[in-house]
């Protein structure tokens, strides 16, 4: 649901039981979600969404000011019946349905709920409303990390997701103007495009030098006591508070065994990534009341200083309160105060280049993208050229997008070298050598479009359709 019209939907009210009952919305509310309304942006490129980065702060001024109040408690004791209200159910379901995703222990498919849900619903709100609901355990897995390593993913019910996403929409609506300006992740209108250029403007003001701040498998790692504490600061409906203690110690399942949960909100639920800001919103404000600088997009933070000295300082005492405050372990051998350009944010380096700050990939995410696109065409995969293109074209237009913001083209150009390199040697040669001897195009016409290359081409031999693959993808 568009932010306007969650706003027109929650200001007409909430039934409560009946049809007649309304939720007179506050004054307070109304003034908070229009400031929002006046921020929104883009979201992380990686999440699919797009946007312009906020005005930077002025440069020069050495103390952030800090927003005077950031509790916001939600909507007194009628908060259920806001999320149990019937267009923001109605946006829930659609939302669970876009997403799709993998069934939970109960193996039920997204396709399923609806179904589902007209069976079971007027039960389930029941429980819902009187604080009896109890959400199955999520289901583990493991899925390899880009720089290698596992993550653990806990997957919830199609049914849990179903009403997490509906207490989200609620919640995101009221606590999204209380966050700090200086977090990206996990916002509405917010991108990593956004938290990189203010990165870069700090570094442009003179802090060479960036305190990077690597927090030790985070979502596994969240006290569930302190992140409640939090909570609860900002809800005064005990029903709510129940439902989100409940997912968090819902356990989880792996192997056909349900384990306890005593700590971490497990990636996979809807609701996982507003409660990382909840707690994460502390060091915001800590951070801020000390006068830094910094950028936070979800759990990756980074504090900019204009000195190595300045900066173990900070590293030093941030990792202390940490640690102290928010039971959290910061990784000591991932986490370094270093010149930007020795450090990855987002997959963008902030380096001195012609004596200008700019943005390049990261020599990490350049490793990265080779590796992919090894995978991509590697002989071994029996595909067709047709079919291995089709898979770069996807591939390559979500990178370059997200690499946009780049500011070395020579970079791109190496890798786009090196693509046509690859598809020579992995590809063409193993559709047909015949073919490929005997073609005569050699040439390609650099200035055609990248978003072309789907086009269907009329030769039937390889290396011409490669030709044709390789002019269009010059314009990356």
């Amino acid at each position: 649901m568009r932010c306007a019209d969650r706003y027109a939907e929650v200001s007409r009210g909430h039934s409560r039981g009946n049809p007649k009952a309304r939720t007179v919305m506050s004054g307070e509310y109304h003034r908070r979600f229009g400031k929002v309304m006046q921020q929104k942006t883009q979201r992380d490129p990686d999440g699919n969404e797009k946007g312009e980065a906020p005005t930077p702060i002025s440069s020069g001024a050495e103390t952030l000011r800090t927003q005077p109040e950031r509790e916001s408690p939600s909507s007194g004791d009628s908060l259920m019946e806001a999320i149990l209200n019937p267009e923001n159910l109605k946006q829930a379901l659609k939302r669970v349905k876009a997403n799709k995703g993998a069934p939970g222990v109960d193996e039920m498919s997204v396709s399923e709920l609806p179904e589902h849900l007209k069976r079971q619903w007027p039960e389930l709100r029941l429980s819902l409303l009187e604080g009896r609901y109890k959400p199955q355990p999520v289901r583990r897995v493991n899925i390899s990390k880009p720089g290698g390593g596992t993550r653990q993913l806990g997957i919830p019910t199609v049914t849990d997701r179903f009403i997490q996403q509906a207490t989200m929409q609620v919640l995101q609506n009221q606590w999204e103007p209380t966050f700090s300006d200086n977090s990206y992740g996990f916002r509405p209108g917010r991108s990593a495009h956004q938290a990189v250029k203010r990165a870069k403007t700090y570094v442009e003001e003179g802090r060479h030098w960036v305190v990077d701040i690597d927090l030790e498998k985070f979502f596994d790692r969240v006290n569930h006591d302190v992140l409640m504490n939090r909570v609860a600061k900002r809800i005064t409906d005990k029903r709510v508070l129940k439902l989100i203690r409940t997912f968090l110690n819902a356990g989880v399942m792996e192997a056909g065994l349900v384990s306890p949960q005593t700590e971490g909100t497990p990636q996979g639920g809807p609701l996982s990534p507003l409660l990382s800001n909840v707690l994460l919103d502390d060091l915001d404000r800590e951070l801020e009341k000390r006068g830094l600088r910094h950028v936070r997009y979800a759990d990756d933070c980074n504090i900019y200083v204009r000195s190595e000295r300045a900066g173990k300082r900070v590293k030093e005492s941030i990792t202390q309160w940490l640690e102290k405050k928010l039971k959290l372990k910061v990784n000591e051998r991932k986490s370094a105060v270093s010149p930007p350009g020795e450090r990855k944010f987002l997959g963008y380096s902030i380096t001195l280049w012609k004596e200008r700050v700019r943005l390049s990939i990261a020599p990490e995410s350049m490793r990265r993208a080779r590796a992919r696109l090894r995978e991509i065409t590697g002989r071994s995969r029996g595909r067709s050229l047709e079919q291995v293109i089709g898979e770069l074209k996807v591939y390559l237009t979500g990178w370059r997008n997200y690499y946009s913001l780049n500011e070395l083209p020579s970079l791109t150009s190496n890798l786009l070298s090196w693509i046509r390199r690859e598809l020579l040697s992995n590809v063409v040669y193993g559709v047909g050598q015949a073919a490929f001897l005997s073609d005569s195009s050699s040439t390609w016409t650099p200035s055609l479009n990248f978003t072309l290359f789907t086009t269907n081409v009329s030769s039937t031999n390889p290396l011409s359709r490669f030709h044709f693959f390789c002019a269009a993808s010059s314009s990356l």
